[in-house]
């Protein structure tokens, strides 16, 4: 299996030859050359799968460089109860992924068990041991650099923290994270950590890791990697859950099911995407945004208009507060049927701050092909549904998966079981579920007082060449 640019200047590259790092050398992000597809004779050999033989099944058609016998271990080192420990009540951790039934075809898949208490940990986990093999194998060392609205910084450095060769430089935009989130990260005092408070909005992080990115000569001489979901190994990780969740709510594989899936940067939802490209029978993915709605307007008008930072909304559900989906362009070089001209044409302008209108050109009208809908949700209407999960189901839930369940009540149908990916464990976001409730939420054991560790972190100003003079100093 090889890997191509959205942007089509790239050379063709292998899994692990593009696992440590992010953007192609042309700006573009990686798929695979094709998707590989499953038949309804491999979804019924998976359906009785565990999670570690199902992620197998699926990993191992993209990561064809990697002997199987060597990805079979790094996987069953990965997915273990021991990891993803922090179950509800009545769960069973063995399950990795447990979905839980709020009633009849109304589902949450939960994906928050694992250190961190929030679904990047599905992938990040993997993507640190895979990292470290592919690392040690070509004996040499990576310098990750990221940008995190809240929980990819904490899952990645959580994922590799003490990893010999391997150095995280993470950005976050200061003082917009939860207080939980911002001690989950901060008061990590591993040497090779080391966080960076950017005065701004998660777009300014992110662009300014694009901009490192793309200066390839900087790149390389400092080794720089990603983790971020640019980074085609968070993608395919989060495939598997998919059919976890699928085979979880289904019973045999004439079934559909529809997922919801709160969205900010749109790499969890383009998981999806792929796993329905790849034969999973997904009827709906829908894409529930928050205050920060570029992609519910997309969805709707054909329009796609990130916003500046200055319009780049503060919310209660901050994991999300994202204006420029990076991902996005994936989904889109399907949608123009895999023309990397064309996408190159649409990005050149958002790429300078602008826009473009896919009704204009005709193919918004492709848009249900792929099964997407979308929907919004705001502060008010969280509130309500942490309320009214919480009142009639004893199930408390965080903001973000508010905001998934606030569309997936809005777009669901009858007789299509709707599963709703759980984003993190309320314990993340305390001060919000004390508005709604009027309680705290109970905390895993080791976590009641992470807000008093001390914290280690640097502000700076949303500054390219600031940031490369830091790594250069610490490195």
């Amino acid at each position: 299996m090889k890997y191509i640019s959205t942007r089509g200047q790239a050379p063709a590259q292998s899994f692990s030859e593009i696992l440590l790092g992010g953007l192609a050398p042309d700006g573009g992000l990686y798929l695979p050359e094709t998707y590989p597809q499953f038949s309804a004779a491999d979804l019924t050999a998976m359906r009785t799968m565990n999670y570690r033989d199902l992620a197998f099944a699926v990993l191992s058609r993209f990561a064809t460089d990697i002997p199987a016998a060597d990805l079979k271990t790094i996987i069953d080192k990965t997915y273990t109860a021991a990891v993803y420990c922090h179950v509800r009540e009545g769960e069973n951790p063995e399950d990795i992924t447990p979905l839980h039934t709020l009633e009849s075809n109304l589902h949450l898949l939960c994906l928050s068990n694992g250190p961190t208490l929030a679904f990047k940990d599905m992938a990040m986990q993997l993507l640190g041991n895979l990292f470290e093999y592919v690392l040690t194998k070509a004996g040499q060392g990576i310098n990750i650099l990221g940008a995190t609205s809240g929980d990819t910084g904490s899952s990645a450095e959580y994922a590799m923290r003490g990893k010999q060769g391997v150095n995280v430089f993470m950005l976050s935009p200061h003082g917009k994270m939860s207080r939980f989130q911002t001690a989950q990260m901060f008061s990590l005092q591993d040497p090779n950590l080391y966080n960076i408070a950017i005065k701004g909005v998660f777009d300014d992080c992110q662009d300014i890791v694009k901009a490192v990115s793309n200066d390839h000569a900087f790149k390389a001489d400092y080794k720089i990697g990603a983790v971020n979901s640019i980074n085609w190994g968070r993608i395919a990780a989060q495939i598997v859950y998919y059919f976890k969740g699928y085979f979880a709510a289904t019973t045999d594989n004439t079934q559909q099911v529809s997922f919801a899936v709160p969205s900010g940067n749109f790499g969890n939802v383009c998981a999806g995407h792929i796993a329905r490209m790849m034969g999973l029978p997904i009827k709906h993915l829908i894409v529930a945004t928050n205050e920060n709605d570029v992609l519910d307007e997309f969805f709707k008008t054909g329009v796609y208009r990130p916003r500046g930072s200055a319009n780049t909304y503060h919310t209660s559900s901050p994991s999300m507060d994202i204006s420029k989906a990076s991902n996005f362009e994936r989904f889109i070089y399907d949608l123009v049927g895999q023309n990397a001209a064309k996408l190159q044409a649409l990005w050149s302008s958002v790429d300078q701050g602008g826009a473009f209108d896919l009704a204009a050109q005709g193919l918004l009208s492709k848009v249900p092909e792929f099964g997407f809908q979308s929907g919004s949700s705001n502060h008010a209407n969280r509130m309500e549904m942490i309320r009214k999960i919480w009142a009639d189901y004893g199930l408390m839930i965080d903001t973000h998966t508010a905001d998934g369940l606030k569309v997936a009540l809005e777009l669901r149908e009858a007789d299509i079981p709707m599963i709703v990916l759980e984003t993190a464990l309320p314990a993340k976001f305390e001060e919000s579920i004390q508005e709604a409730l009027g309680q705290a939420p109970v905390r895993p054991q080791g976590m009641e007082y992470l807000e008093a560790l001390p914290q280690r972190f640097e502000v700076m100003e949303a500054n390219v060449d600031a940031v490369k003079q830091f790594i250069k100093n610490h490195l």
